[in-house]
């Protein structure tokens, strides 16, 4: 039984913790937190056995086979580091690092310590996105590609009220982008590859980090138009045009409905089946990558959609 300690008492760490219980051949670990009441309420909503004052705890504790990271952005790579130079595997949220130098730096040291390492990407391991990948030959070839996630964070209410809030803190790494925007970038990067140039904008909030975003990424014979929001809501899908039918998208962090509609056809529905909990795949990745699977793969897509992030952080806020 592998036993997952978790660092971060976030709302996503708690989906994090259901889905373990969902996992064969997993169980929760100590939960690691520098404050040490909220981290023993936090244990006990989720069934974990008991806690850690913070990453060094749990570390020194020596009974957990693997730690889930899911602290602010900006800490991410040192408390990476620290795990995998303690010999201990690790699955970090999403995303993973600021820049695609520190991940590549953090993959290249976990290949010399022997010890596994995985960004938290849901999108990687859900049965939508391999319905896409399945579907994709029947659209000919491909023109256009719309990938869009933007869904309004209730925590935008303090930046506006002046208040601050970590996911909009440009300090500890907040950023719509980072939050968001590596969704549909990874999405894209998974079917399609790498494009050969891209280019966006970013419109700044109060607080000094972006809060909606759009980018343009060039492919040989398409284009990719990318989509991003943590201050407003949308109802749009997301979609792939090719010259010989399009397909819609409900949600490209988790599809659930896709529809065909073939050139001068009738729609055809396509509902994925999927579990109820969307990070079951990631910790069934961890699983199988602590117990030999290669990751290699998952890894090099990490770095590859950092790049993307890191291009287009490089252009001024609006």
């Amino acid at each position: 039984m592998i036993r997952i300690g978790i660092v971060g008492t976030s709302s996503i760490s708690e989906q994090l913790a259901r889905a373990v219980h969902a996992v064969d051949g997993v169980e929760l670990g100590r939960v690691a937190s520098r404050d040490l009441p909220r981290g023993r309420d936090f244990a006990e909503r989720v069934g974990a056995p008991g806690v850690a004052d913070g990453l060094a705890g749990l570390l020194d504790a020596g009974d957990s086979d693997a730690v889930y990271i899911a602290s602010p952005n900006s800490v991410h790579a040192e408390q990476v580091r620290a795990a995998v130079d303690a010999g201990i595997p690790v699955l970090v949220e999403k995303p993973a690092t600021l820049t695609a130098e520190e991940w590549e730096e953090l993959v290249e040291l976990a290949r010399e310590r022997e010890v596994v390492l995985l960004e938290a990407m849901r999108t990687a391991y859900d049965p939508g996105i391999q319905t896409i990948q399945e579907l994709l030959p029947r659209l000919g070839r491909i023109r256009r590609v719309s990938f869009r996630y933007e869904k309004r964070s209730a925590r935008y209410d303090h930046v506006l009220a002046g208040e601050p809030t970590n996911i909009f803190d440009p300090a500890l790494g907040g950023s719509a982008l980072r939050d968001l925007g590596v969704y549909p970038l990874h999405a894209l990067v998974l079917l399609f590859g790498d494009p050969r140039d891209i280019v966006g904008a970013r419109v700044g909030i109060a607080s000094g980090t972006d809060g909606l975003g759009s980018a343009i990424a060039e492919y040989d014979g398409f284009l990719a138009d990318v989509a991003w929001s943590k201050i407003t809501d949308t109802s749009l899908p997301s979609e792939i045009q090719g010259e010989e039918a399009s397909l819609s998208i409900d949600a490209i962090d988790a599809p659930r409905r896709l529809v065909l509609t073939p050139r001068g056809g009738e729609p055809e529905t396509r509902d994925v089946a999927a579990p109820g909990n969307p990070m079951i795949g990631e910790v069934e990745r961890l699983r199988d990558a602590v117990r030999g699977a290669d990751v290699s793969i998952d890894q090099d897509r990490t770095t590859r959609t950092l790049r993307l992030v890191d291009a287009l952080l490089r252009r001024p806020l609006r």
